[in-house]
């Protein structure tokens, strides 16, 4: 797959600080067995650089990890006051599930774990990740979702996008779908932070088949679209592959 669009200028983002990474933690996913490696580089944003992803599970149970060359999760998008034309940062978990898997209509693209960042607008209505007593204003608030991802070309050669929903289509979602025109799930599944490591826990449910779930790791970039829909949401850069190639060669452990 072709990732030819230029990197996010680092204009665009800035750096908090995330709770737990104060140098004392647990690098899990480079020290496990099957994980994918990757190795560092310069030119990446620290925070994007993949270092190793990985995934165990037991029963419906599954933790997927990320380790980075820098402090994962401190860097998020500068808000621009209009949801068009906004930026999303995210770290995903491509995988071999078909969308069906989680209550999406089946064979309709890639399903991917993602956890993210976005600051102009909040696609979580059910929680209230920062605790204010206002489910609607946590979008900076790193979260989780899952996402079909589809080949888009008016997102840019090669690129892809969260699959859109065609006004007056109405596709088989999940129950926690927050009600944009995307194949959009937000699951609740809180991101946890660890110095360089992201990971995130989620259950199946207990009749999903998870033998044989391939996986890979991805940073990526993406931007509302400024007329908000057709297509909504386009993957406009991509930091790094974990597997250099997309080609989910993780396995569940």
């Amino acid at each position: 797959m072709n990732y030819s669009i230029p990197l996010v200028p680092l204009a665009l983002v800035f750096t908090a600080s995330v709770a737990g990474a104060d140098g004392n933690h647990t690098s899990h996913a480079v020290n496990q067995a099957g994980a994918i490696l990757s190795e560092e580089s310069v030119d990446t944003i620290a925070a994007f650089d993949i270092l190793a992803a990985h995934a165990h599970g037991t029963g419906n149970i599954v933790t997927f990890h990320m380790t980075t060359n820098g402090v994962a999760g401190d860097t998020v998008p500068v808000a621009t006051g209009e949801v068009g034309g906004s930026d999303v940062l995210s770290y995903v978990w491509p995988t071999s599930l078909d969308p069906s898997t989680v209550g999406f209509e089946g064979g309709t693209g890639i399903l991917a774990l993602a956890a993210t960042s976005h600051p102009d607008f909040d696609d979580t209505p059910l929680y209230d990740e920062n605790n204010d007593g206002d489910p609607a204003n946590d979008g900076t608030v790193w979260h989780s979702h899952w996402v079909v991802l589809t080949p888009t070309e008016t997102c840019g050669p090669g690129a892809l996008a969260v699959r859109d929903i065609p006004e007056g289509s109405t596709p088989q979602l999940p129950a926690t779908w927050p009600g944009f025109p995307i194949f959009l799930d937000s699951p609740g599944f809180s991101p946890l932070f660890d110095g360089p490591e992201i990971s995130v826990t989620v259950a199946f449910d207990r009749a999903v088949q998870l033998d044989g779930l391939s996986y890979d790791g991805v940073t990526s970039a993406l931007k509302v679209n400024a007329n908000i829909h057709a297509p909504l949401l386009c993957v406009v850069d991509v930091f790094d592959v974990a597997s250099g190639d997309l080609s989910l060669p993780g396995t569940l452990n």
